[in-house]
């Protein structure tokens, strides 16, 4: 358990980096299509160099082999659990600071147990009491960002922000369950692919393409700034490459829905580490009173919450 703890921890310094430099893309102009797509479209490059230069030219074949032959639930995987997902996120990052966004994001631990309960896990409600803590802590941040805000800036920055909570757990238990093959309905994959961090990274990367190209006909964005390239490089970097293989690491590892949700838990780290990243590079203001109790109630939830995941085994 302490090392699943660790391993998405360390995944959490890293995520806190889309936070930062998503609203750095934003105050800057950069339209958030970009900012989305972007990061993905790198890392399939990326990912596909890696494995290639690391001897394992066989294993990215073995991707592209696997996405074709489920290349519909690849695609509803892919395009939920980092599509729908991070479209959300950096739709959000234009109306509202990278640590009420990180916060917010917090709810996916909220969504983590009610994501296990649609594929008929058992879910343990000792965790509901901590849960509880984190959920207050939103809203105290919620209420201050309200105060602050416009209504439609309130609205805009943080319900894309709790649908997206629910996407990226239902997109990562449906990698999982593949991997396992206990549910009929979902096909089960090759072995070789999802038992690699890079291969499982890299063909949840596949099934969102579609949808990117799709938003980007859609939508019609005025093409990204040079800054923007060069920030979206660097959140595939940190978060998408580093950050994203750590957790998925920590979740293959994990054995039994009290892991997997502690694994999730560990998320909460972002929004310090988010927060201290954009008063360091954004000259953001420290938050109020509501905005600091709402914090502090998230983290002390999440470290109970993990402490009786760890108590418990």
């Amino acid at each position: 358990m302490t090392r699943l703890i660790l391993l998405g921890t360390c995944s959490a310094l890293f995520f806190s980096s889309t936070f930062v430099l998503n609203r750095a893309m934003s105050l800057q102009g950069g339209h958030w299509i970009w900012t989305a797509s972007l990061r993905y479209f790198y890392m399939f490059f990326m990912l596909g160099l890696w494995l290639a230069l690391t001897g394992k030219s066989r294993l990215l074949k073995d991707v592209f082999t696997a996405f074709r032959s489920n290349w519909c639930f690849w695609t509803v995987a892919g395009s939920t659990g980092f599509g729908v997902f991070y479209a959300l996120l950096t739709f959000s990052a234009s109306f509202a600071p990278g640590w009420v966004v990180a916060t917010t994001w917090q709810s996916t631990i909220l969504a983590t147990p009610l994501v296990l309960l649609l594929f008929g896990k058992r879910v343990p409600m000792r965790g509901v009491f901590y849960t509880v803590l984190i959920f207050i802590g939103i809203v105290l941040v919620t209420l201050e960002q309200a105060a602050a805000a416009s209504l439609r800036e309130t609205v805009l920055g943080i319900l894309p922000v709790l649908v997206a909570a629910f996407a990226y757990p239902l997109g990562n238990q449906l990698i999982w369950e593949a991997r396992h093959g206990k549910i009929v309905r979902i096909p089960e994959a090759s072995t070789a692919v999802l038992d690699d961090s890079a291969a499982r990274v890299l063909i949840m990367v596949l099934g969102s393409l579609p949808l990117w190209a799709v938003l980007i006909l859609f939508v019609h964005p005025p093409p990204p700034s040079a800054g923007q390239l060069v920030n979206t490089a660097m959140v595939a970097v940190f978060s998408g490459v580093l950050a994203t293989t750590l957790f998925y690491k920590a979740r293959h590892l994990a054995k039994t829905p009290f892991e997997l949700s502690a694994v999730d838990a560990t998320q909460s780290m972002e929004v310090v580490f988010s927060l201290l990243g954009e008063i360091a590079f954004l000259g953001g203001a420290w938050p109020g009173a509501a905005g600091g109790v709402g914090i502090v109630l998230s983290l002390l939830g999440l470290v109970l919450y993990v402490r009786s995941q760890t108590l418990a085994e």
